[in-house]
Protein backbone atom coordinates (compact mmCIF):
# COMPACT_ATOMS: atom_id res chain seq x y z
CA UNK A 1 0.00 0.00 0.00
CA UNK A 2 1.11 3.57 -0.95
CA UNK A 3 2.15 6.01 1.63
CA UNK A 4 -0.17 8.83 2.21
CA UNK A 5 1.39 12.32 1.59
CA UNK A 6 1.96 14.22 4.21
CA UNK A 7 1.76 17.98 3.66
CA UNK A 8 2.83 21.00 6.20
CA UNK A 9 2.51 24.36 6.54
CA UNK A 10 1.70 26.92 9.40
CA UNK A 11 -1.53 26.36 10.44
CA UNK A 12 -2.56 23.43 8.80
CA UNK A 13 -5.56 21.59 10.19
CA UNK A 14 -5.99 17.85 10.19
CA UNK A 15 -7.80 14.41 10.81
CA UNK A 16 -5.72 12.02 12.61
CA UNK A 17 -6.36 8.63 13.55
CA UNK A 18 -3.90 6.09 14.75
CA UNK A 19 -5.31 2.01 14.86
CA UNK A 20 -3.40 -0.53 16.90
CA UNK A 21 -1.33 -3.24 15.04
CA UNK A 22 -3.51 -6.32 13.79
CA UNK A 23 -6.24 -3.77 14.79
CA UNK A 24 -5.42 -4.95 18.49
CA UNK A 25 -6.40 -2.65 21.42
CA UNK A 26 -3.98 0.36 22.02
CA UNK A 27 -6.16 1.11 25.42
CA UNK A 28 -6.41 -1.42 28.17
CA UNK A 29 -7.35 0.22 30.82
CA UNK A 30 -8.45 4.20 32.38
CA UNK A 31 -4.89 4.48 32.83
CA UNK A 32 -3.55 3.81 29.55
CA UNK A 33 -6.23 6.64 28.31
CA UNK A 34 -4.90 8.87 31.49
CA UNK A 35 -1.39 8.41 30.23
CA UNK A 36 -2.30 9.57 26.29
CA UNK A 37 -3.71 12.14 27.40
CA UNK A 38 -1.25 13.44 29.35
CA UNK A 39 0.83 13.20 26.34
CA UNK A 40 -1.19 15.11 24.18
CA UNK A 41 -1.41 17.67 26.65
CA UNK A 42 2.63 17.61 27.06
CA UNK A 43 2.77 18.22 23.15
CA UNK A 44 0.16 21.17 23.17
CA UNK A 45 2.27 22.90 25.56
CA UNK A 46 5.53 22.10 23.91
CA UNK A 47 4.75 22.37 20.16
CA UNK A 48 1.89 24.67 20.23
CA UNK A 49 -0.68 22.40 18.68
CA UNK A 50 -3.91 23.25 18.92
CA UNK A 51 -6.25 20.22 19.77
CA UNK A 52 -9.77 20.22 18.85
CA UNK A 53 -11.54 17.24 19.28
CA UNK A 54 -9.89 13.66 20.65
CA UNK A 55 -11.84 10.37 21.17
CA UNK A 56 -10.12 7.52 22.18
CA UNK A 57 -11.61 4.03 21.27
CA UNK A 58 -10.29 0.72 22.79
CA UNK A 59 -8.16 0.11 19.28
CA UNK A 60 -7.52 3.38 17.80
CA UNK A 61 -7.92 7.08 18.31
CA UNK A 62 -9.46 10.35 16.62
CA UNK A 63 -7.67 13.63 16.79
CA UNK A 64 -8.50 17.28 15.66
CA UNK A 65 -5.22 18.83 15.41
CA UNK A 66 -3.77 22.17 14.02
CA UNK A 67 0.02 22.96 13.64
CA UNK A 68 0.85 26.84 13.49
CA UNK A 69 4.41 25.90 13.68
CA UNK A 70 3.97 23.38 10.42
CA UNK A 71 5.14 20.49 12.49
CA UNK A 72 3.03 17.89 12.17
CA UNK A 73 5.71 14.95 11.52
CA UNK A 74 7.93 15.77 14.50
CA UNK A 75 4.32 16.13 16.94
CA UNK A 76 2.90 13.21 15.34
CA UNK A 77 6.09 11.28 15.88
CA UNK A 78 6.67 11.97 19.22
CA UNK A 79 3.08 11.80 20.38
CA UNK A 80 3.12 7.85 18.88
CA UNK A 81 6.49 7.10 20.16
CA UNK A 82 5.87 8.23 23.93
CA UNK A 83 2.79 6.28 24.16
CA UNK A 84 4.05 3.46 22.40
CA UNK A 85 7.67 3.71 24.71
CA UNK A 86 4.71 4.09 27.91
CA UNK A 87 2.80 1.24 26.92
CA UNK A 88 5.65 -1.35 26.22
CA UNK A 89 7.36 -0.85 29.92
CA UNK A 90 4.17 -1.16 31.59
CA UNK A 91 3.08 -4.41 29.77
CA UNK A 92 6.64 -5.87 29.34
CA UNK A 93 6.22 -5.81 25.72
CA UNK A 94 8.49 -4.59 22.41
CA UNK A 95 8.11 -3.65 18.72
CA UNK A 96 5.58 -1.57 17.00
CA UNK A 97 1.81 -0.72 18.74
CA UNK A 98 0.19 1.31 15.92
CA UNK A 99 -0.65 -0.36 12.33
CA UNK A 100 2.13 1.32 10.39
CA UNK A 101 2.07 5.23 9.79
CA UNK A 102 -1.33 7.19 11.27
CA UNK A 103 -3.60 8.75 8.61
CA UNK A 104 -3.50 12.35 8.77
CA UNK A 105 -6.44 14.29 6.41
CA UNK A 106 -5.93 18.04 5.67
CA UNK A 107 -9.07 19.27 6.52
CA UNK A 108 -10.52 22.99 5.37
CA UNK A 109 -11.51 24.60 8.22
CA UNK A 110 -14.12 26.48 7.03
CA UNK A 111 -16.13 23.81 5.43
CA UNK A 112 -15.55 20.89 7.27
CA UNK A 113 -14.03 21.42 11.10
CA UNK A 114 -17.74 21.41 12.33
CA UNK A 115 -19.16 18.28 10.60
CA UNK A 116 -15.93 16.66 11.50
CA UNK A 117 -15.77 17.28 14.74
CA UNK A 118 -19.58 15.86 15.23
CA UNK A 119 -18.57 12.92 13.49
CA UNK A 120 -15.76 11.71 15.72
CA UNK A 121 -17.33 13.14 18.55
CA UNK A 122 -20.28 10.62 17.54
CA UNK A 123 -17.83 7.41 17.17
CA UNK A 124 -18.63 5.75 20.32
CA UNK A 125 -22.68 6.05 19.83
CA UNK A 126 -21.61 4.27 16.30
CA UNK A 127 -20.38 1.69 17.88
CA UNK A 128 -22.67 1.21 20.38
CA UNK A 129 -21.06 1.59 23.24
CA UNK A 130 -23.36 4.70 24.56
CA UNK A 131 -27.03 6.01 23.54
CA UNK A 132 -25.50 9.75 23.90
CA UNK A 133 -22.01 11.23 23.05
CA UNK A 134 -21.82 12.82 26.17
CA UNK A 135 -21.87 9.99 28.37
CA UNK A 136 -18.30 8.68 26.90
CA UNK A 137 -16.07 9.89 29.27
CA UNK A 138 -12.72 9.70 26.93
CA UNK A 139 -14.00 12.19 24.27
CA UNK A 140 -13.79 15.83 24.51
CA UNK A 141 -17.58 16.45 23.67
CA UNK A 142 -18.40 16.70 28.00
CA UNK A 143 -15.96 19.45 27.41
CA UNK A 144 -17.70 20.95 24.42
CA UNK A 145 -20.86 21.22 26.45
CA UNK A 146 -19.42 21.83 30.22
CA UNK A 147 -15.85 24.22 30.58
CA UNK A 148 -15.89 22.13 33.73
CA UNK A 149 -15.84 18.77 32.25
CA UNK A 150 -13.10 19.84 29.64
CA UNK A 151 -9.54 20.44 29.37
CA UNK A 152 -7.97 23.50 29.17
CA UNK A 153 -5.90 22.49 26.45
CA UNK A 154 -8.43 21.45 23.94
CA UNK A 155 -9.48 24.18 21.65
CA UNK A 156 -13.02 24.61 21.82
CA UNK A 157 -13.36 27.75 20.99
CA UNK A 158 -13.63 27.69 17.03
CA UNK A 159 -16.41 25.15 16.11
CA UNK A 160 -19.04 26.76 19.18
CA UNK A 161 -17.97 30.07 17.65
CA UNK A 162 -19.97 29.07 14.85
CA UNK A 163 -22.77 28.50 17.24
CA UNK A 164 -23.33 31.72 18.97
CA UNK A 165 -21.41 34.74 20.25
CA UNK A 166 -22.11 33.72 24.25
CA UNK A 167 -20.15 30.43 25.60
CA UNK A 168 -23.50 29.33 26.79
CA UNK A 169 -25.64 29.92 23.98
CA UNK A 170 -22.87 28.50 21.12
CA UNK A 171 -22.65 25.42 23.77
CA UNK A 172 -26.44 24.56 23.29
CA UNK A 173 -26.39 25.23 19.94
CA UNK A 174 -23.43 22.86 19.42
CA UNK A 175 -25.58 20.49 21.44
CA UNK A 176 -28.95 20.70 19.60
CA UNK A 177 -26.18 20.36 16.26
CA UNK A 178 -25.46 17.01 17.51
CA UNK A 179 -29.22 15.89 18.59
CA UNK A 180 -30.19 16.75 15.23
CA UNK A 181 -27.47 14.68 13.49
CA UNK A 182 -28.56 11.64 15.66
CA UNK A 183 -31.69 11.76 14.17
CA UNK A 184 -30.57 10.98 10.96
CA UNK A 185 -28.10 9.23 9.22
CA UNK A 186 -24.71 9.75 10.51
CA UNK A 187 -22.91 11.15 7.23
CA UNK A 188 -19.18 10.52 6.98
CA UNK A 189 -17.06 13.58 5.82
CA UNK A 190 -14.46 11.01 4.95
CA UNK A 191 -16.46 10.18 2.02
CA UNK A 192 -15.74 13.07 0.30
CA UNK A 193 -12.10 12.43 0.29
CA UNK A 194 -9.50 14.46 -2.30
CA UNK A 195 -6.87 12.21 -3.25
CA UNK A 196 -7.10 10.06 -0.39
CA UNK A 197 -5.77 13.25 1.56
CA UNK A 198 -7.58 16.23 1.59
CA UNK A 199 -11.25 16.94 2.41
CA UNK A 200 -12.56 20.58 1.33
CA UNK A 201 -14.21 22.67 -1.35
CA UNK A 202 -12.46 22.77 -5.20
CA UNK A 203 -10.77 26.01 -3.93
CA UNK A 204 -9.22 24.81 -0.92
CA UNK A 205 -8.01 21.90 -3.14
CA UNK A 206 -6.37 24.00 -6.24
CA UNK A 207 -4.72 26.03 -3.25
CA UNK A 208 -3.20 23.20 -1.59
CA UNK A 209 -2.17 21.82 -5.09
CA UNK A 210 -0.45 24.71 -6.25
CA UNK A 211 1.01 25.08 -2.91
CA UNK A 212 3.13 21.41 -3.45
CA UNK A 213 3.32 22.29 -7.49
CA UNK A 214 7.61 21.74 -7.75
CA UNK A 215 7.83 19.80 -4.98
CA UNK A 216 9.19 16.52 -5.19
CA UNK A 217 6.11 13.49 -4.22
CA UNK A 218 7.30 10.35 -3.27
CA UNK A 219 6.50 7.60 -6.23
CA UNK A 220 4.87 5.63 -3.46
CA UNK A 221 2.21 8.33 -2.42
CA UNK A 222 -1.09 7.17 -2.63
CA UNK A 223 -3.14 9.38 -5.18
CA UNK A 224 0.17 10.81 -6.17
CA UNK A 225 -1.77 11.69 -9.93
CA UNK A 226 -4.09 13.41 -8.48
CA UNK A 227 -2.20 16.06 -6.60
CA UNK A 228 -0.57 17.66 -9.16
CA UNK A 229 -1.52 20.11 -11.55
CA UNK A 230 -2.12 18.17 -14.93
CA UNK A 231 -0.63 19.45 -18.65
CA UNK A 232 -3.51 20.50 -20.50
CA UNK A 233 -3.78 18.54 -23.65
CA UNK A 234 -3.60 21.85 -25.71
CA UNK A 235 -0.13 22.45 -23.94
CA UNK A 236 1.17 18.64 -24.42
CA UNK A 237 -0.12 19.34 -28.11
CA UNK A 238 1.92 22.94 -28.95
CA UNK A 239 4.81 21.32 -26.78
CA UNK A 240 5.09 18.19 -29.41
CA UNK A 241 4.21 20.62 -32.55
CA UNK A 242 7.44 22.59 -31.76
CA UNK A 243 9.43 20.06 -31.29
CA UNK A 244 8.49 17.80 -34.48
CA UNK A 245 8.12 20.68 -36.15
CA UNK A 246 4.45 19.92 -37.53
CA UNK A 247 1.55 21.93 -37.52
CA UNK A 248 -2.19 21.20 -35.21
CA UNK A 249 -3.85 19.99 -37.83
CA UNK A 250 -1.43 17.08 -38.50
CA UNK A 251 -1.52 15.53 -35.32
CA UNK A 252 -5.24 15.40 -35.43
CA UNK A 253 -4.95 14.04 -38.55
CA UNK A 254 -6.51 10.56 -38.63
CA UNK A 255 -5.56 7.62 -40.68
CA UNK A 256 -1.46 8.49 -41.09
CA UNK A 257 0.33 5.02 -40.58
CA UNK A 258 3.90 6.93 -39.82
CA UNK A 259 2.56 10.07 -37.64
CA UNK A 260 5.07 10.11 -35.12
CA UNK A 261 4.02 13.33 -33.75
CA UNK A 262 0.61 12.33 -33.10
CA UNK A 263 1.53 8.80 -31.74
CA UNK A 264 4.02 10.90 -28.93
CA UNK A 265 1.12 13.25 -28.38
CA UNK A 266 -1.57 10.43 -27.77
CA UNK A 267 0.91 8.53 -25.74
CA UNK A 268 1.80 11.76 -23.27
CA UNK A 269 -1.96 12.99 -23.12
CA UNK A 270 -3.06 9.75 -21.69
CA UNK A 271 0.21 9.38 -19.44
CA UNK A 272 0.27 13.16 -17.83
CA UNK A 273 -3.52 14.95 -18.76
CA UNK A 274 -5.41 13.22 -16.49
CA UNK A 275 -7.97 12.72 -19.34
CA UNK A 276 -9.54 9.10 -19.20
CA UNK A 277 -9.32 7.36 -22.91
CA UNK A 278 -12.94 8.14 -24.21
CA UNK A 279 -11.95 11.63 -23.22
CA UNK A 280 -9.03 11.61 -25.16
CA UNK A 281 -10.59 9.60 -28.10
CA UNK A 282 -12.70 12.80 -28.44
CA UNK A 283 -9.91 15.20 -28.82
CA UNK A 284 -8.30 13.33 -31.49
CA UNK A 285 -11.80 12.44 -33.57
CA UNK A 286 -13.60 10.31 -32.00
CA UNK A 287 -11.03 7.60 -31.70
CA UNK A 288 -12.27 4.22 -29.79
CA UNK A 289 -10.66 4.06 -25.79
CA UNK A 290 -8.81 1.29 -26.90
CA UNK A 291 -7.32 2.59 -29.61
CA UNK A 292 -5.50 5.36 -27.17
CA UNK A 293 -4.25 2.24 -24.99
CA UNK A 294 -3.04 0.59 -28.27
CA UNK A 295 -1.34 3.50 -29.82
CA UNK A 296 0.44 4.43 -26.52
CA UNK A 297 1.75 0.46 -25.94
CA UNK A 298 3.62 0.44 -29.17
CA UNK A 299 4.95 3.06 -28.54
CA UNK A 300 6.35 2.03 -25.89
CA UNK A 301 7.78 -0.90 -27.21
CA UNK A 302 9.24 1.26 -30.40
CA UNK A 303 11.23 3.66 -27.66
CA UNK A 304 13.07 0.75 -26.64
CA UNK A 305 14.69 0.09 -29.58
CA UNK A 306 14.86 3.52 -31.48
CA UNK A 307 17.23 5.39 -29.71
CA UNK A 308 16.89 8.64 -31.81
CA UNK A 309 12.64 8.42 -30.76
CA UNK A 310 13.75 7.42 -27.30
CA UNK A 311 15.64 10.98 -26.83
CA UNK A 312 13.11 12.79 -28.57
CA UNK A 313 10.38 11.56 -26.54
CA UNK A 314 12.59 11.86 -23.06
CA UNK A 315 13.20 15.67 -23.98
CA UNK A 316 9.70 16.36 -24.68
CA UNK A 317 8.47 14.54 -21.78
CA UNK A 318 10.76 16.55 -19.39
CA UNK A 319 8.64 19.77 -20.51
CA UNK A 320 5.37 18.70 -20.07
CA UNK A 321 6.10 17.89 -17.06
CA UNK A 322 7.52 20.71 -15.42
Amino acid sequence: MGRPLRIEYAGALYHITSRGNEKKEIFLDDADRTKFLQILEDYHDRYGILIHGYVLMDNHYHLILETPQGNLLKVMHGINGSYTGYFNRRYKRSGHLFQGRYRGILIERDSYLVPLSRYIHLNPVRAGIVEKPEEYTWSSYPGYLNEKKGHEWVECSWVLSQFGNEKDKARRGYRKSMEEVLKTRVENPMNKLYGKTMLGEKSFIEKIKKMIKGKPISRDIVERKRLRENPLPATIMKTVQRFCEVTREEITLKGKKANTARKITLYLVQRYSGLNNEEIGRLFGDIHPSAISKSSTRLKEEITHNKKLSKLVAEIESIVKA
